[in-house]
């Protein structure tokens, strides 16, 4: 018996994909098309950057913090990640507890500059 593999067909226009500086032509899926694009994080509002446990907050909403002060413990996978300042400013509102779950993304500190 012969078994041939039948390539499954692919319809849809070619696009141009950029990579860096070189151009591409294919066809691209829908689930790439339809991604949520990238953008710029806002430094005023510092994130989840994994998902984990609020163990400490180490600042009080109207404190005035320097870059690279420490703002709260969030652990994950056992491990305690020190989130600090990226800029100097003035914490304008703390959206999280200790002993809080949050997710990746998950807004905890507004800092006003």
């Amino acid at each position: 018996m012969n078994k041939e593999k039948k390539l499954k067909s692919v319809d849809g226009p070619m696009d141009k994909l950029q990579v860096g500086s070189v151009i591409y032509t294919t066809r691209l899926t829908r689930k790439f098309v339809n991604r949520p694009f990238w953008r710029r994080p806002d430094e005023h509002k510092i994130e989840a950057f994994i998902p984990g446990t609020i163990r400490e907050i180490l600042v009080k909403e109207g404190q005035e913090v320097e870059a690279g002060t420490p703002l709260l413990i969030l652990e994950a996978m056992k491990m305690r990640n020190e989130v600090v300042a990226p800029l100097p400013g003035i914490i304008r509102k703390i959206h999280v507890r200790s002993g809080d779950m949050v997710p990746k993304l998950k807004l905890l500190v507004e800092v006003a500059t």
